[in-house]
């Protein structure tokens, strides 16, 4: 048999011919649209497509899941886990009809492809303002809605660690747990998404070729890698952009060597710690909504690298004590517990906390050395990321007595400036140059890569088989 008809979908070569194929595509849709045209499929194609309830969101919504194809190998993908990030919607749209579409592909990868299309329809429907302008940062950040964590998905598995304890799994959680004890998948992938940057992933295995082919999968589209700072710095690095499963037991330790109370800092375990107990290998492909050239320029600059850390940490404490400032003030006549203000109860004082995380890093041994350009773009970016995420989270809190028509007076003063603020954080982040809109449709083509590359690279570990001309393993190196 011939290296084209022994992965998922063939060679890489025709992994990379399939994601260059995706049509244009200029939007997300709603919950009720993505679920009526799930219910279509299924109903079109009763033979592929089966639909079974998995259990039920918080506000009472059925939560669906959709199996395609008929293969022994079973594969588990699931979006909306955070309900700011829809680029899922559209992969799972993409990777069903082209399942159900193409024989060969079915066959390829000799397997049954379970699809949750959206796991927090709650908090989903509480971001579709957006949905229609992806390509606008501005209109994003003020129609932006982000669960406080506990209130996660992704993060509200069960977590015991030293004196860390979190057992306050919330239905979604739970409805997601049953599918994983039941399904037992070879691959899972939680389809989430960045804001602003480059292309990164999180693997929870090394498996053969599949790093090649996860830097392979962005640069056929032209989009660029994320070589700045992660997501935290208790992350390790498996290869350039490509990091291992994130944990909350690391974020736990790292927290506790910077001699912080780590188990007040931490919440509950990732979906992936969760599946690690059936072999499962995880895989994530961050996409950004927007890139910049110095998203993966790894030039030294002048800058020290201790200073730039030092610089974020004190800007996200100055935002914590703006935000924190507004919601205590007009705590005493807020009325309305809406999810925004539940969130921002969360994040306005992790904020500062996070803020004197950084700080501390900064003082740490090996800290100082030149940035590189990725560094420094990454650092600032995320504190203006930041500040428009979660001080718009603050606004719609406000303006909801304000809609309810119960705002005191000190409500709307307090919502005049917290606007008045906001309009300098906005200011400033569409005053950012060379910023590009990405395409919807490569983001997407990365994700259904990665995928289709992913569970390839898991059959040719199983048969012993290695890729030609790629290693066994990633680019080596933990951070």
């Amino acid at each position: 048999m011939s290296r084209r008809t022994t992965g998922a979908a063939g060679s890489l070569e025709d992994v990379l011919e399939r994601v260059r194929r995706v049509p244009p595509l200029h939007d997300f849709p709603g919950v009720d649209a993505l679920l009526a045209w799930f219910d279509t499929l299924a109903d079109d194609h009763p033979g592929l497509v089966r639909r079974r309830r998995i259990g039920t969101s918080r506000l009472g919504e059925p939560l669906w899941s959709y199996a395609v194809g008929h293969g022994p190998r079973r594969q588990l993908l699931f979006a909306g886990v955070h309900p700011n990030e829809p680029i899922g919607f559209r992969t799972l749209q993409h990777l069903a009809a082209e399942l159900v579409a193409d024989e060969e592909l079915r066959e390829a990868s000799a397997s049954t492809w379970h699809l949750v299309p959206c796991i927090d329809p709650d908090g989903t429907r509480l971001n579709e303002g957006w949905f229609g302008e992806p390509g606008d940062r501005t209109t994003y950040a003020r129609r932006f809605y982000r669960p406080a964590p506990d209130e996660q998905v992704e993060w509200s598995f069960p977590f015991a660690h030293r004196d860390a304890w979190f057992d306050a799994v919330i239905p979604e959680t739970q409805a997601l747990m049953r599918l994983i004890d039941d399904v037992r998948p070879e691959l899972m992938m939680s389809l989430h998404n960045a804001e602003m940057g480059g292309v990164y992933y999180y693997l929870s295995e090394d498996v053969p070729g599949v790093v090649p082919a996860l830097h392979a999968v962005p640069r056929a589209l032209g989009l660029p890698l994320d070589t700045g700072e992660p997501e935290s710095p208790s992350l390790r690095r498996m290869a350039p952009a490509v990091y291992w499963a994130m944990s909350t037991r690391d974020e736990y330790e790292y927290l506790e060597s910077l001699g912080l109370d780590a188990a007040s800092m931490v919440g509950g375990e990732s979906s992936a710690a969760y599946a690690a107990r059936y072999g499962t290998v995880s895989l994530v492909a961050e996409l950004p909504y927007w890139s910049h050239p110095l998203a993966e320029d790894d030039t030294p600059t002048s800058a020290d690298y201790a200073d730039v850390v030092r610089a974020k940490g004190e800007a996200l404490v100055g935002l914590g004590a703006a935000l924190a400032g507004l919601l205590d003030e007009a705590r005493p006549d807020l009325t309305v517990r809406t999810p925004f203000l539940r969130a921002s109860e969360a994040f306005v004082p992790m904020m500062s906390t996070s803020g004197r995380t950084e700080i501390a890093r900064a003082a740490q041994p090996g800290t100082s050395r030149p940035a590189t350009a990725a560094e420094v773009f990454s650092t600032e970016d995320v504190v203006r990321c930041f500040r428009l995420r979660f001080g718009g989270m603050l606004l719609r809190a406000l303006d909801a007595e304000v809609s309810a028509g119960i705002a005191t007076a000190r409500v709307r003063r307090v919502l005049d400036r917290g606007r008045a603020l906001y309009e300098e954080w906005v200011a400033e982040a569409e005053g950012v140059t060379g910023v590009q809109v990405l395409p919807v449709e490569k983001l997407v083509g990365v994700q259904y890569g990665a995928a289709l590359a992913t569970v390839r690279g898991l059959a040719d570990r199983a048969a012993g088989a290695v890729p030609a001309g790629t290693a066994a393993g990633g680019a080596g190196g933990g951070r």
